[in-house]
């Protein structure tokens, strides 16, 4: 039995036809521009957080606690960079 606004069976489209493939895909050259904004974006927003944290006084107060705060602060935005850089790099689909 079928609901009452329903095609019949025989007008309805199998289910595999259902799921359409994406219109577009984006290519490598778009991907690789968006990803260096979001690069430079990421940059300058952890050099200025990084920036403002070391003004606390628990980092300012003390030389040993500034070098480690700079190192660790300073090699810290390649983890949230990798992800984005290896999405540029991902090759073009077929």
């Amino acid at each position: 039995m079928r609901a009452p606004y329903s095609p019949l069976l025989s007008a309805r489209k199998p289910r595999h036809m259902l799921i359409q493939p994406p219109i577009s895909t984006m290519k490598i050259r778009t991907r690789k521009f968006l990803g260096t904004i979001a690069l430079l974006v990421l940059a300058a927003v952890w050099a200025l957080l990084g920036m403002t944290l070391a003004q606390t006084p628990w980092v300012a107060n003390s030389g040993w606690v500034q070098a480690i705060y700079y190192v660790v602060v300073g090699m810290g935005w390649v983890l949230p960079a990798m992800p984005i850089v290896s999405w540029m790099q991902r090759p073009d689909r077929a």
